[in-house]
């Protein structure tokens, strides 16, 4: 049983240093389709030795099976963790699919005016980038009342805007 604790403990271990270190153990299973997101990944390996040396050390002192079965056992539930964290790990390695807002996606958007805007002097318009409010500092040519529809023109800066009033 000793065995089967020590490996449960070295997995545990391995996966905390797997989180410690952030990727820079993974290098070592980069040859056997490990990385990141493979089979092999350190977190994979880790929940596998984990499973295999506890559910091996519970069956082996609940019942009176033996080593054998204590091992075929815990392989199985090795197995099954090791998917199970192999899949969590793709899901969340992939995200949500939406790359981060760049200063250029915000050309074209529209907004509202929330701070007039004087002749080629700042206000303040709300824009909805990604469908989240952002206020900015906004530039026109012309002045802009406050509550009108602006389209963004150009990025001044990160923090400001070119706009235009809508036309309709």
């Amino acid at each position: 049983m000793g065995w089967f604790l020590g490996l449960g403990i070295a997995g545990l271990v391995l996966l905390v240093l797997s989180l410690v270190f952030d990727g820079l153990l993974e290098g070592a299973l980069d040859g056997l389709g490990g990385g990141v997101d493979g089979f092999l990944s350190l977190p994979v390996v880790a929940g596998f030795v984990s499973m295999l040396g506890f559910v091996g050390a519970i069956v082996l002192g609940t019942t009176g099976l033996g080593a054998g079965a204590a091992t075929g056992a815990g392989v199985v539930a090795g197995l099954g963790a090791a998917t199970l964290t192999w899949k969590a790990g793709r899901v969340l390695m992939r995200g949500s699919g939406s790359a981060a807002l760049r200063g250029e996606d915000l050309v074209g958007i529209a907004g509202i005016v929330v701070t007039a805007i004087p002749a080629e002097g700042y206000g303040e318009v709300m824009l909805y980038p990604g469908g989240q409010p952002s206020k900015y500092a906004a530039k026109s040519t012309t002045p802009v009342p406050r509550g009108a529809e602006v389209w963004v023109e150009s990025l001044l800066s990160a923090t400001s805007v070119a706009v235009r009033p809508v036309e309709r």
